[in-house]
């Protein structure tokens, strides 16, 4: 099961992260579990200073910007 954890305080951007990551892991009908992660500190944990981003399997693939659903979908699939 792959762990996908969303980064942000809650801007726009990133609730539209969450949304797509959301999207595309039930199309794909990937086994995941994911949660939005707020606390500043747990983000600052990862080294990100800007957010959204996107962490899979406890690695940053994606930080303050919004990838598309091309890219998140070939970052979540990937082995």
């Amino acid at each position: 099961m792959k762990k996908i954890e969303i980064l942000g305080t809650g801007c726009a951007k990133c609730h539209k992260l969450e949304e797509m990551v959301r999207d595309i892991v039930t199309k794909e009908d990937i086994n995941a579990e994911i949660s939005k992660i707020n606390d500043l500190k747990k983000i600052m944990s990862y080294g990100v200073m800007t957010t959204p981003a996107l962490v899979i399997d406890g690695e940053v693939k994606a930080a303050g910007k919004l990838p598309s659903t091309e890219e998140i979908k070939k970052m979540i699939i990937q082995k």
